[in-house]
Order: structure tokens, then sequence, then C-alpha cells
């Protein structure tokens, strides 16, 4: 049963039967705040059409193919036309509260009511628990510009899936499909994905802008499936700091100032506000508010988390205020650099003792004009009697600071505290990036901070010290083929009119060429390594070839007298042996040969011999074993051995 109260013009609808498990959600109507809960119940539908809870007995029928859904409200609505979404994707049809589907491991689904999608139900599995899915820990969040933010979120996907593509997109109009975040160079530097190809999807903000205001939306896809873009995401919205004046009663001669943002702050937690006054910062108070006194010429500015508001008057306009072109300013080394401001006073006052200065400790400042580190470099300008404009020339990294002005009006001195212009010095260097076309690379001449003056800058390009005159030259990029001739050599890049700025040279193709070299090196040191085994075995086994020719084993030697294994150098050969060998051409080899001396003494075993003197007379050669090549020669030497001995 629904029920309907009124109370100060607010509706509630309250409905008995579903009060328990269900996701609260408020959404403003025609004036009157409607409270509704919405969750999606899905029940089975066999082939027969009989309908039971979503829960299934474990006898339940195999065979089933289909489950309906239902999109419960515990409002009633009257002709509401529902919208469904299947893996974050809108369906066009159908727009009833039920919606038969096929059954499907990777199907999720969640409803909502025509212009209330970002009150949309919880997503469910049509079929176990690890479905697709995308939940944002927050619909909207507000922040801050120029501070830092995450948006939350997680996803979820089946066990055994793998995450092939996540990406983050904004949300143009919601008919529309979202744009790409890595797409758009104006992120560039500022996005970065916290998340993982599991579960977290968190993606962080820097540097935030206004006009990063929108809606952000995960997107991811698997190798079964994808979770689609239509489903509702996060919407960012980026605020600035306002002092807001509250006039104080007719009695009462004070104002209320209030630090106040376009929206409320997510993260809120710790919030510590600061108060200048006339450019000065005050120790106290801390808070929100702040109740002054009205004076004409005093003016107040609040900041929070290093984000400072615009300067307000607390009575008239003509109050005291310094504002600055820019925050921050980014230069190149060896260039002129312009850091400009307006200021005001009341109509009715000059002002004098304009300065400009970077250094100051306890209120004592220093003026450029006489720091030695910037003389003849600084020069004070003015267009009209409300502006200021230093001029540094020749400019060095060691300049980089932070620069204020100062002015004195009616004896009132605009103070040192409030912030000025950033200035970074930068040098070139060269960037190497893979390029479209494979196999190329990409030259990019880059600065470690993005040039504030950037409209006017040519770059140039030298190659080996020459300058390149091509008319492709003339852009911050080259695409080069570092396997080609033409493109191989020494890179460098530079600014047009700032000739003695040049980034360190990079080398194009000349690494290939010295890869190359030490390649074919490296494959010839391994190829000899591995032919030089086999050189040592055929070495080894010729060796030993020689070896066998010219050894014969010797048995049976009973005699004390020296044995000499391998004789070089023989001068002791038979006359016979000679005598036959120079008329036959009969060659002897001698494996073996004992030497025997008639003298009865014991000599030392000797394994080689290099040379043996001629031997004396009363010394006997007996050949143990001789080899011949042809048997007349063997019966020759024998029997002239034999005549010799006797």
């Amino acid at each position: 049963m629904v029920s309907w109260s009124s109370e100060k013009n607010s509706t509630f609808c309250h409905n008995e039967g579903y009060n328990n498990g269900l996701e609260n959600s408020r959404k403003s109507v025609g004036g009157f705040s409607l409270v509704c809960d919405r969750y999606v119940l899905a029940s089975m539908a066999t082939r027969c059409s009989q309908k039971s809870q979503v829960v299934m007995s474990p006898n339940a029928d195999k065979d089933v193919q289909y489950v309906t859904l239902t999109c419960l409200s515990n409002c009633s609505l009257t002709n509401a036309t529902y919208i469904w979404y299947r893996n974050g994707q809108r369906l066009v049809e159908p727009t009833s509260r039920q919606h038969s589907v096929i059954i499907h491991y990777t199907s999720s689904y969640s409803c909502s009511v025509n212009d209330l999608e970002d009150l949309h139900s919880p997503t469910v599995c049509v079929l176990g628990r690890n479905c697709l899915d995308v939940t944002y820990a927050h619909q909207s969040i507000c922040a801050l510009k120029g501070s830092t933010v995450d948006l939350p979120c997680k996803y979820r996907h089946l066990n055994n899936d793998i995450v092939s593509d996540s990406n983050w997109y904004i949300q143009g109009e919601r008919d529309e499909a979202p744009t790409n975040l890595s797409s758009l160079p104006e992120y560039s530097g500022r996005v970065k994905y916290l998340g993982d190809n599991m579960s977290d999807c968190t993606l962080r903000f820097t540097d935030l802008r206004e006009t990063d205001s929108a809606e952000y939306k995960f997107r991811f896809k698997t190798q079964f499936a994808e979770w689609r873009y239509s489903f509702p995401g996060t919407n960012l919205t980026v605020t600035d700091l306002q002092v807001k004046v509250t006039p104080g009663t007719r009695w009462n001669q004070t104002r209320t100032l209030t630090c106040s943002t376009s929206c409320n702050l997510t993260d809120n937690s710790n919030l510590t506000y600061v108060w200048y006054k006339n450019g000065q910062r005050l120790d106290e108070p801390v808070s929100r508010q702040h109740s002054v006194k009205e004076y004409y010429t005093v003016s107040y500015s609040c900041s929070l988390l290093n984000l400072r508001s615009a300067v307000v008057c607390v009575v008239g306009q003509s109050c005291m205020n310094v504002s600055y072109t820019h925050q921050s300013v980014c230069a190149l080394k060896g260039s002129t650099v312009n850091i400009s401001c307006t200021f005001r006073h009341l109509k009715n006052h000059n002002a004098t003792e304009e300065t400009w200065f970077n250094k100051w400790d306890s209120g004592v400042i220093k003026d450029l004009i006489q720091d030695p580190e910037y003389a003849g470099r600084v020069d004070y300008h003015r267009t009209t009697d409300k502006d200021s404009t230093l001029t540094v020339t020749d400019l060095r990294e060691s300049d980089s600071a932070e620069y204020k002005f100062r002015f004195t009006s009616n004896k009132v001195t605009w103070g040192y505290s409030f912030p000025g212009t950033t200035l970074t010095v930068t040098d070139i260097q060269v960037k190497v990036t893979p390029a479209t076309e494979e196999g190329k690379v990409n030259l990019t001449c880059i600065t470690s901070c993005p040039l504030t003056d950037n409209s006017n800058t040519t770059y140039i390009w030298y190659k080996n010290g020459q300058h390149l005159t091509h008319q492709k030259t003339m852009t911050s990029y080259l695409i080069l083929d570092p396997d080609s001739m033409e493109d191989r050599g020494r890179y460098s890049c530079g600014v047009k009119g700032l000739t003695n700025v040049l980034s360190p040279e990079f080398s194009v193709g000349e690494q290939s060429v010295r890869i190359g070299a030490i390649v074919g090196i490296t494959v010839v040191v391994v190829i000899l390594i591995l032919l030089l085994p086999g050189f040592i075995w055929f070495s080894k086994k010729a060796s030993e070839s020689t070896s066998d020719g010219h050894d014969t084993a010797v048995n049976g030697q009973t005699d004390s007298n020296p044995v000499y294994s391998n004789v070089s150098n023989m001068a002791l050969t038979s006359t016979a042996a000679q005598t036959a060998e120079t008329d036959n051409q009969d060659l002897l080899h001698y494996s073996s040969v004992h030497i025997s001396s008639s003298k009865k003494q014991e000599v030392p075993l000797y394994s080689t011999v290099q040379t043996l003197h001629p031997q004396k007379q009363d010394q006997v050669v007996h050949y143990a074993a001789v080899s011949y090549k042809d048997q007349s020669a063997v019966n020759r030497t024998a029997l002239e051995s034999k005549e010799g001995i006797s």
C-alpha cells in the first residue's frame, strides 16, 4: 500500500512493503522533494511461462534460458516511462517495468525512470556475481579551481576475463558519444589514471580549471564484453572562491564577509581559510566568515587550499587592490619577459613609491632595480596611471621566483604577503617518442613548462650543427627514419631570435649503426667460439695419428738399461740399414730403440730424449723392434745386424 504525506512543500511517498535493503534517493520535482526507493527484482520465467523468485532451487529446470527483470519502486508513479541499461548501454526498448532477457554470464542490468536517470537502480547480474559493472563513489563532486581531486571508481568483470582496454571519457550531450580524455590536449599532463586491470578505476585531476566542469565516465573492454557509455557517471563541478559582503544593521557599523563557493565542496574537512586586508595576511581569523568595520580604503580577499578570491571593497568600489595579469609565467632562458599588473586606490589620491620585488623578509623588501643580480636587466614602465609592467631581459634560470608589486597611496601601503606572479625560466630539450608510422621516431622540442607567450614562437632545427631550412623544420617536432642514411645525424633545436639557446644534441641512426657493428662482431666471436672445440678436436686427432705412425709398444725388456720412448734428432742408425735404405729407397720406422751399455751401472729412466751424443766403441746398439716397409729390407737388415754383433 502506498501512502502520501505533505509537509512544508515536501511530498514523501512511503511503501510499507519495500523498506528493507533499498537504496534511498531524493529528487526535487516542481518545488517538491520526492523520495523514492528503487531496486531491480529478478524472477525466472520458464518455457511454460511459470514465474518464480530469482533464487533457483537445486531442482530447477536446466533448460531455462530467459529471466524476467522487474523495476519496482515504493513510489506510486503514474504513466512512468522506464529506462533499462545493459552493460552500461541504454536500451531503446522496452520502456515498461518488466523486461525479459537471455541469461548470460557477462550481462548486467539496471533501470531508472525517465527524467530521473541519475537515480538509477543498482546493477544486478543476470547470472552469477561477477558480471560487468562500474560503480562511482560520487554522483557529483565539487572541487576548487587549481586544486587536485580524485574521481573514485570501481569496476567488475568475470574473474577469468582479461581487460584489453580501459579509458575515461567526458560526456557532452547525454545522447552523444563521449570523448576520450587522452585525445584532448587541454587535459594533457593534468589527468592520471590511478586504477588497475582488476577492479580500481580511479581518475585524478590536477590544476583544475572551471572548464573542467563536466560529466566523466569510465569504459572498459574485455575479450568477451564491453561496458558502454550511456550509464550515468560522475559530475564534476569546479568552483572559484568569492567574498560576499553582508551589510550590517542601521545601528551596527560592521559588515560580515563570507568566503563562499558556487557549490558545497565534497572534501570539506580540515579546511583552513586565510584572509587578506589590503594585501597583507591576517593571523586571525581562520574561519569562513569574518566581521569587519566599514572603511572606504579597506579591501579584503580570502584564500583556501592555495586558491585566492578576488579582492572586494568593504565600502564603495575604489579601495586598494593589485591584480596580476598572470599568476604564473613560463619563459625561455635568454629571452625577455614582461610581468604586468593593474592597481586601484581612492580616486582623490595618487600612487607613490611603486616597487617591484621578489625578496622580502619581515616586511623589508628589496627593489629589483637596486639588486646587483638584475643590474642592467630590469625596467619598470606604465601605459596608464593604474598599471605597471616589469621587464626582465637576458633571463637566467636563477631568475625563477615570485614577483610582486607594491605601492603607497594616502599613507596606506599595499601589503607584501598577497600572492604575485610566479616566473619559471626553462631551457630546451629534445624528447624522443615513437612515431605513428612504424620504424620512425618523433623528435619534439619541449620545455619544462608550457611557454606563456607561445603564439610567436618559431622553432629552429639543427643537424650536425647546421641549420635546417626545410619548411617542415619550422615546427616543434620532426619525424625521422633512423634507418635512412639521409636522416642519420645529430639533432638539436632552438627558438628563432635566441641563437645562444640550444638543446643538447640527440643522435638519430648512429646508434643503430653502432649497434649493428656490435651485433656483427658479436656474431663472429660466437661463431669462432663454436668452431674452436672442433678445431682443437681435429688438431688432436691429427697429432694422435702422427704419433701412432712412429710409436710401437715395447714388450719383454729385462735389462736395466735406459729406455728412450721418443727419440728426436736420432744420430744412431745402422750402416747396413742406411745402405739398404739408400739402395732400395725403403724407409725404416723405429718405434722403440734400446741402447745398452757394456758398463754395469744403473742408469735412470728417461721418457724423452732430445739429443743423443755419438756412441762409444764399447757400446752396442740393440734394436728390439724394427718395422720395415718391405720384407727384403727386413731380411737384409736382420742379417747385417747379426754379423755386426758377432
